[in-house]
This record gives structure tokens, sequence and C-alpha cells, in this order.
């Protein structure tokens, strides 16, 4: 027992990232005859509990992939759905997180979701910006493609030399700047693909 504790202290201790792709909850609820928006729900649930173990296993940084630009192909419904979820979870957990010291980070294109949303979004940046305890970046409308085309446009609208372009530079206009490469990529549902999530930084 104890020489299994020290093993997963020392594991815990080099995850300073954990990165995850919720992926598998549409699929989770049509094989039980449910919603696919059920499933979803559930998700968020199990993302509640994910933080509450990455807090408590002292991880620094937590990002969950949780809409990809791809996923606006989903039926209306569906996209409707899990944008009334965003919206509702932030303004559910928001003050909760806050005070289990969570500070929250948007990855992705804020600017294409509706304005409440991005409120909402903003908002909770705002209030938790000074917090310490774990970084949970919120990866919603995001996709590693999109992420380095934006960049890339923005080095370009800078007037920047070509000559010039370095990896730091390119890091430096990145959604993901600042954040330290993920440890650990974990995919729900047990699919062996990245899809399109933190691309620069999983390379």
């Amino acid at each position: 027992m104890q020489t299994e504790s020290i093993a997963s202290e020392q594991t815990t201790r080099s995850v300073r990232h954990l990165a995850i792709i919720m992926d598998g909850n549409g699929r989770w609820a049509t094989q039980r005859h449910l919603p696919r928006l059920a499933g979803h729900k559930a998700g968020v649930t199990a993302l509640r509990r994910v933080v509450e173990c990455a807090t408590d296993e002292n991880i620094e940084m937590l990002s969950v992939y949780a809409f990809s630009t791809e996923n606006w192909g989903r039926p209306r419904a569906e996209v409707d759905g899990l944008m009334r979820l965003f919206w509702e979870t932030i303004r559910s957990d928001l003050e909760k997180l806050h005070r289990d010291g969570v500070r929250l980070r948007h990855l992705g294109r804020l600017q294409d979701l509706s304005p409440d949303i991005q409120k909402a979004v903003r908002d909770s940046i705002e209030l938790t910006c000074n917090n310490t305890r774990i970084g949970l970046n919120v990866c919603f409308n995001y996709g590693g493609r999109a992420e380095l085309v934006d960049a890339v446009r923005q080095i370009v609208a800078d007037g920047k030399n070509p000559e010039a372009i370095t990896e730091e530079l390119i890091s430096s206009y990145l959604y993901t700047r600042d954040l330290p490469d993920p440890d650990m990529v974990i995919r729900t549902a047990g699919e062996m693909r990245v899809s399109n999530f933190l691309l620069w930084l999983s390379l």
C-alpha cells in the first residue's frame, strides 16, 4: 500500500496540465434511448467531478474540449441545446468555482457566440482571474486549425517581417499562449484521435 501511494503521488506530481476531449456523451444517450442533450448534461455532471478531483490532486491546469468549430455542423436542435447548456452551466456553477479557487479561461472564437454567452464568459473570466488553486481552460467553439489560422491572420495584420516569424512568435499569437504543453491528453469514449484539439501544444 505504501508503494502504491508513493507511485500515485509521483504520477500526480508529474501531471501539471491535464487535457480532456469530452467525447461520446451523445452516443451514450442514444444507446439508452435518451435525447442526445441528456448525454451532454451527463457530461457536464462528470466534468464537475473531474474538476473537483483535479483540484484535490493538485493538478495546476485542466483544459476541456467542450465544443469544436466542427460541431456547428450538428443538427440545429442539438447545437442550440449545447449553447443553452453552456450558458446555464456558467450561471449555475460560477460562484462555486470561484469559491473553490478555480481560474476560468475561454479558448476559441468567442465572437461567434451569442451576446449573452459572450457576456457570461467575460464575466466569469473577470471574476476568477486572480484565483490560483487550479486553471480551467474551457475550449468552446475551439479548433486547433482555426487557432493557427487566427494567429497567422493577426501576425499578417500586425505587419510582421517574415524573417521575424519564429515558433515563439507564433505561440504568442495563439489562444493557448502562456499555457504549458499538456502532460496528458485523455479522450473519453475510447476513440484514438485528437480531433483538432490543442494541435500546437500537443506536437
